[in-house]
């Protein structure tokens, strides 16, 4: 645990017993803390009654040419921290989805992970990133801007833009006991799409966003609910809002 982390991320807002996602660009800390010592301060300052969750999304590993997801084997493409948290951090399980799995430790780790596999979409209703929202929890960007917002793909799923989802696709999953099946999902297609999340940043309400540092990291924390009230109220205006569209595929 480090003390000035714990102090900095109480500064910029994070609470005992927040349920805390966090984006991550750990290079950004330029190797003043370990991954190990990162992740403690973070439970630390949540609490036993909190819980924290890094997105392990694996959809540049598990492909329309190979759709084969292990949850304890596949790689995340979300970079190292939330690699080493799923591989190497005691204690955290992973959701079962083959594209948008999250990892996650603590008091409600098993509720935001559980069913995941239940949905036929990326962030559908039992999603990781849904149940922040439920969970009126909040989004920690570390060093990493506000760009990579997953959470704005479960927006884009209840107002179901043109530009959204690809072709239906069958993917042998594997769980942690080893058992193979086949589930048929609907991944997102974005072709011809650029993803200007960081957009949202100016119009979260005052008292739901926040600025700081974690050591030498520039950081952003977000109200998850406002995050997606906020953006549904846009994309509802115009559901190309937060994207720019180069071309769209015709079919």
């Amino acid at each position: 645990m480090n003390s000035q982390i714990c102090n900095e991320l109480e500064q910029l807002g994070v609470r005992n017993g927040d349920s805390l996602l966090i984006h991550s660009a750990f290079s950004s800390l330029k190797r003043q803390v370990s991954p190990k010592e990162f992740i403690d301060s973070l439970r630390n300052v949540v609490g036993s009654s909190g819980t924290i969750i890094l997105p392990t999304l694996s959809w540049a590993n598990v492909t329309r040419s190979e759709p084969i997801f292990d949850i304890a084997k596949t790689p995340c493409c979300t970079g190292f921290l939330p690699e080493y948290f799923r591989t190497s951090y005691e204690g955290v399980i992973r959701s079962l989805h083959p594209t948008h799995s999250c990892a996650a430790a603590g008091h409600e780790a098993k509720w935001f992970v559980g069913e995941h596999h239940l949905d036929d979409t990326p962030v559908g209703s039992h999603s990781p990133f849904r149940k922040l929202r439920e969970a009126k929890g909040k989004i920690l960007f570390l060093g990493c801007g506000t760009e990579p917002n997953t959470s704005m793909h479960g927006v884009e799923e209840l107002v179901n833009p043109p530009y959204l989802y690809g072709d239906k696709l069958t993917y042998t999953m594997t769980d942690y006991d080893g058992k193979a099946y086949n589930k048929t999902y609907t991944p997102h297609g974005f072709e011809g799409t650029d993803q200007n999340y960081d957009r949202l940043e100016a119009l979260m309400p005052e008292g739901t966003i926040y600025h700081g540092k974690l050591l030498s990291a520039e950081c952003v924390l977000m109200d998850a609910e406002a995050v997606w009230s906020t953006a549904l109220q846009y994309m509802n205006q115009n559901p190309l809002y937060f994207v720019t569209i180069h071309q769209m595929h015709q079919r």
